[in-house]
């Protein structure tokens, strides 16, 4: 078996281990309860003969408190390049692109004019119940004014939506409503202009995340960049520091410390706005996580939720970042403290934060649910994960997250060491019928 193979990583981890656990005067039985892995399975690590993994090294350093070195002992920055916007699509190839669904096919992409495709966002806007006509080609700035509203309030309504669907119903739409925004900033006068041109940045970061939720990193990216883009047109240079918030999401899956903290910082500087600099330093705070830095982790919440405290009053523009959290710092301090190998007390901190997000907020609950059953998985209460994973199954099914679907495969990692337990039997196959059958 691979697993009994003695390489070379391997026995460097399991001579780190040994060493450090004796250094703490902690038996192989002592961290074994600790970490809630069997004694053999440590034994074998110990030897070289089992490829340990990040949460384990986590779960290691926390109990022995050896300061994340055995985590650091997992990194490996040159397996994979650096994760960069991609530049390699024209403006053109996208302008006249739009996303087809198939009950039978999927979805895909046609060629569509772009005539058709500012009409299909007219048509979509009008059919959600608009009542003012709006115009594309309005010249003056009371012409353009009732688009304006009437698309803020569609973008309020889309995210609404958003938490209950999965995301290829709604990209269709959304991806018509940014070209139409963009053409009626084109054809609006000066002083409309700016604002229907930040109103479509926000348009394009949402279209960013829901692709990002249906699996295409790729896409993310690019539709990152074009919401940084028309942004900046409309005179709002600060979504530019939070594209780097959101690219740092995609390296934060990919278990990236680093890069996740190297992008975060990016948009920390003290002169844009606090909400953005939050969720930069809580951005921050994870890949510190992931890189074991328990100290600097911390460091980095405290920042946040001043920075939060200081957030200006809703001022009627889009909320930058999910809104659907009470206390944002507190519930990634839950997220960080699994990271952290600390499973008990995220498990506390989860547990009362994700009893204060609204029942409405589906994706939000399933977010929040998974990492939340997955802390009481790592720290073995595998009965009462087993039970927040089937309350959470409706909702897994239906927003079809694939961010969601990566922690439940870690979920599915951590009880499968557990494959006698009745739960676990119980639960098995409709964990594996949503993880086969959602996202690949």
């Amino acid at each position: 078996m691979q697993g009994e193979i003695v390489t070379d990583r391997n026995a460097d981890f399991g001579r780190e281990l040994r060493r450090q656990r004796l250094a703490a005067g902690r038996t192989l039985t002592d961290l074994a309860a600790a970490v809630h892995y069997s004694k053999g399975h440590l034994s074998k690590i110990e030897r070289g003969r089992k490829t340990p993994n990040r949460e384990l090294a986590g779960l290691c350093d926390a109990a022995l408190r050896t300061g994340g070195v055995l985590v650091a002992l997992l990194s490996d920055t040159a397996a994979e390049p650096s994760w960069e916007m991609p530049v390699d699509r024209s403006d053109r190839e996208w302008e006249v692109w739009h996303m087809q669904l198939s009950s039978a096919e999927g979805s895909w992409f046609k060629p569509m004019d772009r005539r058709e495709l500012v009409a299909a966002g007219l048509a979509s806007a009008i059919g959600s119940g608009i009542r003012q006509p709006i115009t594309v080609g309005a010249e003056s700035d009371t012409d353009a004014a009732p688009a304006l509203e009437a698309f803020r309030e569609l973008f309020d309504a889309y995210r609404k939506i958003g938490q209950s669907v999965a995301p290829g119903f709604l990209l269709p739409a959304l991806i018509a409503q940014t070209y139409t925004l963009r053409e009626l900033a084109v054809q609006a006068g000066s002083r409309q202009r700016p604002e229907i041109l930040r109103l479509g940045s926000r348009y394009a970061e949402y279209v960013g995340w829901l692709t990002q939720e249906s699996g295409d990193d790729s896409a993310a990216l690019w539709w990152t960049r074009r919401a940084v883009d028309l942004a900046a047109a409309g005179g709002d240079e600060s979504l530019a520091a939070y594209a780097s918030v959101r690219h740092a999401l995609v390296t934060l899956y990919r278990g990236k410390g680093d890069e996740t903290v190297a992008l975060a910082r990016q948009a920390r500087s003290a002169a844009l706005p606090p909400r953005i600099r939050g969720l930069a330093a809580q951005r921050e705070a994870q890949g510190h996580a992931i890189n074991g830095d328990h100290a600097s982790s911390l460091r980095c919440l405290d920042d946040a939720r001043d920075l939060f405290a200081a957030a200006a009053v809703d001022d009627g523009a889009p909320v930058v970042g999910s809104t659907h959290l009470i206390d944002p710092a507190s519930m990634i301090t839950g997220w960080c403290l699994l990271d952290l190998g600390r499973p008990g007390e995220a498990a506390d901190v989860l547990d009362r934060e994700t009893a204060r997000i609204p029942a409405h907020a589906r994706r939000t609950q399933a977010r929040y649910g998974t990492r939340r059953a997955r802390a009481h998985a790592t720290a073995g209460q595998i009965d009462h994960a087993c039970a927040l994973v089937r309350d959470l199954l409706p909702d897994l099914l239906t927003v079809s997250s694939a961010t969601v679907i990566a922690d439940l495969r870690q979920l599915a990692r951590t009880l499968g060491r557990h494959p006698r337990n009745r739960s676990v039997q119980a639960l098995g196959p409709e964990l594996s019928v949503l993880l086969d059958g959602v996202h690949p």
